[in-house]
């Protein structure tokens, strides 16, 4: 059997699940997962390779109708991928679509828009059935995504449970071209260490501030030392707000909060390493910084 390698583009509205679909089939945590919207932001690749294929799935901040603050630099990251793919993977939530009927159309016009003509294969994976209730809420919904995407081939998926994953995995590897792998096979990602770092800590500030969450948050790596302290990483990261009151609010009474996203954080980042770390934590108040072009170019968001 001929080798196949290729890059897909996963494409959906926010939320949708597409980061926990990446993680499930790489089986390692390269995508941050949390029930925020927008908690993705940069284009992640998750990079699976079997005997006799290769695939990089290209996990995209989730389209969204915001055109505030960095939402539009989010949505371009998302578009760009278009060009890359061979094969276009459509992701939607079964649940939301089942609850708000109204929402198919809503989430799926600007896909139509911008596949029209596009000749790449395309799959669309309906995510999170398993939660569905009762199943019969299901039909309308797909019956209505297969009049939209007649050429698309559907697949009921749970991303969480793993439900349909493997089928959705089969049929982007038959689109595939023929190709040789281009990365090691022990490779999960092309994103860089520090970057998975400063993820880490983000995603640990979404899950631990809830409702209080600052969106305009952002983490970036000011220092990695590996050579100071033999076996062990010192990373120190900036915590960006965008406002004074915000910067109270994520070091928490006693500056509790900071140091269970820290200890949080750091268990995952040394299982990342393979071995210890050290972290240093600080707020900075870095007034309106997503309109600042080239602090939100230095973090890499719409790239």
């Amino acid at each position: 059997m001929p080798h196949r390698f290729g890059h897909v583009a996963l494409i959906g509205p926010t939320n949708a699940g597409k980061s926990t679909f990446v993680n499930r089939v790489v089986g390692q945590k390269v995508s941050i997962v949390s029930p925020k919207p927008q908690t993705t932001r940069n284009r992640i690749s998750g990079i699976l390779t079997t005997s006799g294929a290769q695939i990089v799935f290209l996990d995209t901040p989730g389209l969204h109708r915001q055109s505030r603050g960095i939402s539009p630099l989010l949505l371009r990251s998302a578009w760009n991928a278009l060009p890359l793919a061979d094969v276009v993977l459509l992701f939607f939530d079964a649940k939301a679509f089942a609850q708000k009927p109204a929402l198919i159309e809503t989430e799926t016009r600007p896909l139509v828009k911008a596949l029209a003509g596009n000749p790449v294969p395309m799959l669309v994976a309906v995510n999170k059935v398993d939660i569905v209730r009762p199943k019969e809420r299901l039909l309308p919904v797909l019956g209505e995504l297969a009049r939209i995407f007649p050429r698309a081939e559907l697949f009921p998926v749970s991303a969480l449970s793993g439900q349909g994953v493997d089928e959705v995995v089969a049929a982007v590897v038959s689109r595939l071209p023929e190709a040789p792998p281009l990365y090691a096979e022990d490779e999960i990602t092309t994103a860089p260490m520090r970057f998975l770092a400063a993820e880490a800590v983000r995603e640990k500030l979404f899950l631990a501030l809830g409702q209080e969450l600052p969106y305009g948050l952002a983490v970036e790596v000011e220092q990695w030392d590996e050579r100071t302290t033999p076996g062990l990483t010192r990373i120190a990261l900036a915590i960006h707000v965008a406002r004074p009151s915000h910067k109270a609010i994520v070091i928490g009474k006693g500056g509790e909060m900071l140091k269970k996203v820290g200890s949080e954080a750091r268990a995952e980042i040394e299982e990342m390493l393979g071995g210890r770390a050290h972290l240093e934590l600080w707020v900075k108040v870095t007034p309106d910084w997503p309109g600042d072009k080239g602090f939100v170019r230095e973090l890499g968001l719409g790239e």
